[in-house]
């Protein structure tokens, strides 16, 4: 159930949960203070997206952070954070962040790493003795997920074991002293087993306790004052509550996992306002050293050549052209996602409190909006504009090359106008591909609503007149 990784049919795990060593009993210690110097029409489009995702999810709440420009621009919580009472979200509530957390595992490694303590490609063995292969398993594979240890939850819910207290090295003497699932570095497969690895070998070469080592060298240098262990102690009664859905029935109260279980996969609860500047960290590359941060982001390759789109705790991915470093995160009650497109300068974070999802979906549109809100190009303009002229069912001719003119009858036009039309205005309007097809332009278009992708392709001839405009649901 500690799962997180979006695009994939993953169950599991995916939550860390790093307890800064003096907690804070208020939420957020005021770190989630809204921020708002976004766009007003931007800021308008991701209310949009927030709203409707929620009411389509039929997900309580969520919190959510924009960067944009490297800066945080926006902070916001939609919906209850608590139910009956109803409670309003803030931007001051935490969430658990799931997943998202080994990323920070991760980072721990780098810096010790970086500290001439350790290196990548040291066996595992060297720290923890006697797993399975712990003299061929290397650090860089437990952190890519290539290792071949049994992940030790992959199920999607709360099992009863799983209530009752249970210590790091229970979990490896279970599911990391038993047979492979594969040759280590031959296939990719999430497994929370080999974070719990990771946080060992962090405890044992620092000499302190994970959290404490983070809270040292990434969570107080970046002021991120509201991060909780939520795998020491339950979130407080001013956070966001956990719930649970059973089949399509009433949203519950979700129980909360054993003491023990999301060490160093899971365990990190904090707000929206403090991802966003790990987020920021990312970006302007501060926390750790440049050759760092390209071992983090650069994606681990299988022995036969095959990429894992995974670089270290953290997914790689190209995302309509933008290269992305995101991750999912799930625990009982929690589901979040956090979208960085590097290059780009953006990042959203995205923190619900029910298990439907949902938080991908928003920080994937919200990402995908902010990223395309600059100077639109000649070819987007006119696309866009010729896409809300057929959703009132009309179309300038004097476009169109004559068998586009033809297959543009009366009856496809009013096709257009009835399909189109309900839509509204689309969430974003990107180009993402450009090539040469037949003495033409070819162009892929994306269009863009919440729960809904189309895809738009046109054809221009050199002297602008357009051979085709076609209109389709995206992959």
């Amino acid at each position: 159930m500690l799962n997180g990784i979006k695009g994939r049919m993953v169950c599991g795990l995916a939550v860390l949960a790093l307890s800064m060593g003096a907690r804070a009993q208020t939420a957020g210690l005021n770190a989630g203070m809204s921020v708002d110097t976004i766009d007003p029409a931007l800021r308008g489009r991701i209310d949009r997206i927030a709203a409707q995702v929620l009411e389509q999810r039929g997900v309580p709440s969520v919190s959510i952070a924009v960067v944009k420009g490297g800066k945080l621009v926006l902070t916001h919580a939609y919906g209850n954070a608590h139910l009956d009472p109803d409670v309003a979200a803030t931007p001051e509530m935490r969430y658990s962040i799931g997943s998202i957390s080994k990323q920070f595992t991760a980072a721990a490694i780098l810096i010790l790493q970086e500290q001439g303590k350790l290196k990548l490609d040291d066996a595992v063995g060297k720290y923890v003795p006697g797993l399975t292969r712990g003299d061929e398993i290397t650090i860089r594979q437990i952190l890519s997920h290539t290792s071949g240890y049994r992940d030790y939850w992959p199920e999607d819910y709360l099992m009863t074991p799983m209530l009752k207290p249970e210590t790091a090295q229970q979990i490896l003497d279970t599911w990391a002293k038993e047979a492979l699932d594969f040759e280590p570095g031959t296939k990719w497969q999430y497994s929370n087993t080999n974070f719990v690895i990771a946080g060992e070998i962090v405890e044992k070469v620092s000499g302190q306790k994970l959290f404490e080592f983070l809270g040292e060298h990434v969570f107080h240098p970046l002021g991120m004052k509201s991060v909780w262990d939520s795998d020491e102690a339950k979130l407080t009664a001013t956070d966001a509550t956990a719930y649970i859905r059973n089949a399509l029935g009433p949203l519950r109260q979700a129980p909360k996992e054993g003491r023990g279980w999301m060490f160093a996969a899971g365990e990190l609860a904090m707000t929206a306002h403090d991802l966003a500047l790990w987020d920021e960290s990312l970006i302007a590359e501060t926390v750790l050293k440049p050759e760092s941060y390209k071992e983090m982001f650069t994606e681990v390759k299988l022995k036969d050549g095959t990429g894992t789109h995974y670089g270290l705790g953290l997914e790689v991915r190209q995302r309509d052209g933008h290269r992305s470093i995101e991750h999912g995160g799930e625990v009982t009650g929690f589901v979040s996602d956090n979208e960085v497109l590097i290059d780009d300068g953006v990042a959203v974070v995205a923190l619900t409190n029910h298990m439907s999802g949902g938080a991908g979906s928003i920080a994937q549109l919200v990402a995908s909006t902010v990223a395309g809100t600059g100077v639109l190009s000649s070819a987007e303009k006119q696309a866009m504009a010729i896409y809300a002229d057929l959703q009132k069912g009309h179309i300038d001719r004097n476009l169109l090359a004559p068998n586009l003119n033809d297959y543009f009858s009366d009856e496809t036009v009013a096709d257009f106008r009835s399909s189109l039309a309900p839509l509204g205005e689309p969430l974003s309007f990107n180009q993402v591909r450009e090539e040469l097809r037949g003495g033409m332009t070819f162009r892929s278009f994306r269009i863009v609503y919440p729960g809904k992708r189309l895809s738009l392709t046109t054809c221009t001839y050199p002297d602008g007149k357009l051979e085709q405009y076609l209109v389709s649901p995206a992959d």
